[in-house]
């Protein structure tokens, strides 16, 4: 019989000391968050700050297109003389009447097809990628097949119309037929666009509130207004100011429906984006645009701010409640 002396166990080593960065990296470290901005914050006031102040500018100056290194003092003289061109007036309140006419409609529509696509279905996938197809048309290409549409002698939509025992509609030149054509372009451009973005609003709520709703006795329409809707409060004003501000710089299509820059024979559809255009590029009074794209931004930002003051007095009633 062998007696084994214990085996010592043994002594674990000294942690070693924590090991400080040098100068180098301590200041790389400082620096590094603002160095993977600084590309962002570049181009953002090369190509947004810069011609947002410059565009002030000179709109307070008398600026023509022909001479436009001669500029000639005028201070608020582009703004007064904006506010007392009745086709200013005329152009703000179509601007206004084609936003209603385009955004309500746009995303109600958008609302039921999102809700409509989140449920499962065969296909699903491919109604979701054909839902954003208007989206990625080229806006001249949709204006000008719309515009067809539209015609007047030839149109589909008075063709359409016709078979039913209704006089054809001159879309071009009626006041509020020429508005309908250009909201129709944009809410068929726009309305999958915004149907995607409440799709996955709506696949953010827990599925647990709809659950609790169904064992309460709720119904698909209840569960839609008291659980899909409130989850998607902040979705929808989001898409509500971006489209109030799509609609507030509305272009393309009022310029491609006629090919007018005056918006048709009496202004009838001419937007402030259009008024703009044909300032600067059809009298070339650059100082004058100048002041349209001022007032256009700040009509945006009263528009959007009053939006986002409604949507915060709503979600304060409600949170006190």
């Amino acid at each position: 019989m062998t007696l084994t002396a214990p085996e010592t166990p043994a002594r674990p080593k000294p942690a070693a000391p924590p090991r400080h960065p040098g100068p180098a990296r301590r200041t790389w470290q400082k620096v590094s968050p603002y160095a993977y901005i600084t590309p962002f914050f570049t181009l953002f006031a090369a190509f947004g700050l810069f011609p947002l102040i410059y565009t002030a500018f000179v709109s307070l100056y008398r600026v023509e297109l022909q001479t436009p290194g001669d500029m000639e003092w005028r201070g608020l003289g582009n703004y007064t003389a904006l506010f007392g061109d009745e086709y200013f007036w005329v152009s703000l309140r179509n601007t206004f009447t084609i936003g209603v006419l385009s955004t309500v409609p746009q995303l109600i529509i958008a609302l039921g097809l999102a809700h409509l696509l989140n449920y499962r279905m065969r296909g699903r996938t491919f109604l979701r990628t054909a839902v954003l197809l208007p989206y990625a048309t080229s806006v001249a290409a949709a204006t000008l097949v719309f515009a067809q549409l539209f015609g007047r002698d030839f149109g589909l939509i008075n063709y359409a119309l016709g078979l039913v025992g209704i006089d054809p509609v001159d879309w071009q030149n009626g006041t509020v037929a020429s508005q309908i054509a250009v909201s129709t372009v944009v809410v068929w451009r726009w309305t999958g666009y915004n149907a995607l973005i409440y799709l996955a609003g709506m696949q953010s709520i827990p599925d647990e509130l709809y659950e609790a709703a169904a064992m309460d006795g709720a119904s698909r329409w209840r569960q839609f207004f008291h659980v899909t809707l409130p989850g998607l409060r902040p979705t929808i004003l989001f898409t509500v100011i971006v489209s109030t501000i799509g609609a507030t710089q509305l272009f393309g299509e009022p310029l491609l429906l006629e090919g007018s820059i005056s918006g048709g024979i009496s202004h009838q559809y001419q937007t402030l984006g259009l008024y703009m255009y044909e300032q600067g590029w059809g009298f070339f009074h650059l100082g004058r645009a100048a002041a349209i794209a001022w007032v256009m931004f700040l009509l945006i930002v009263v528009l959007v701010g009053v939006n986002a003051l409604i949507a915060r007095r709503r979600s304060r009633k409600e949170a006190g409640r």
